[in-house]
């Protein structure tokens, strides 16, 4: 598969498995510690390029995504489920399959703050998506029907407005 943009990753272990299978620009982040020299080089390619984020579905990963969210506009967010994203007991790309990166590029969502969405954390708890035993399981079910990847609440109602989920989509799902 060609890409024709640039796909973030935190490592060379996720860059030497990518490349058997996808032809693209890669870019480490050589962990949560992005280097400035990194950050102005994916600012300055921003307009020109599509820039794929694709981490680890872990906390250091989305430290990463929320790090370059920062000051990055438009970028494209692949999440690989982590259940389906471990081998020997390492959770990351690299462990993930060629299968699940390649639906996780395919469901890129972009970040871009919408001024139509109106998700409200009072709508989620309404809907029991927070406040209950079981909201971690109805977000997770939510976030893998959309392609949001594995959250905590409050990125889950940033994700869910960026792609424009309106209450009723959240409410036939559930």
């Amino acid at each position: 598969m060609k890409i024709d943009g640039v796909i973030v990753v935190e490592g060379k272990s996720d860059v030497a498995f990518l490349s058997n299978f996808i032809e693209a620009e890669f870019v480490t982040t050589n962990g949560s510690e992005i280097p400035e020299s990194t950050i102005d080089y994916l600012k300055e390619i921003s307009d020109k390029s599509a820039i794929y984020v694709l981490t680890d579905p872990d906390s250091p990963g989305e430290k990463i995504r929320a790090k370059l969210n920062e000051t990055i506009p438009n970028l494209k967010h692949c999440f690989v489920k982590k259940a389906n994203s471990i081998k020997n007991g390492k959770v990351g790309v690299a462990e993930s399959t060629k299968e699940e990166v390649l639906e996780a590029l395919k469901n890129a969502i972009t970040t871009k703050e919408n001024k139509n969405s109106n998700l409200t954390m009072s709508d989620l708890n309404t809907l029991g998506l927070t406040g209950t035993s079981d909201s971690s399981q109805l977000r997770e079910r939510v976030a893998n029907k959309f392609h949001l990847g594995h959250c905590n609440a409050k990125t889950f109602l940033k994700r869910l407005n960026y792609c424009d989920i309106t209450i009723d989509e959240l409410k036939k799902i559930l």
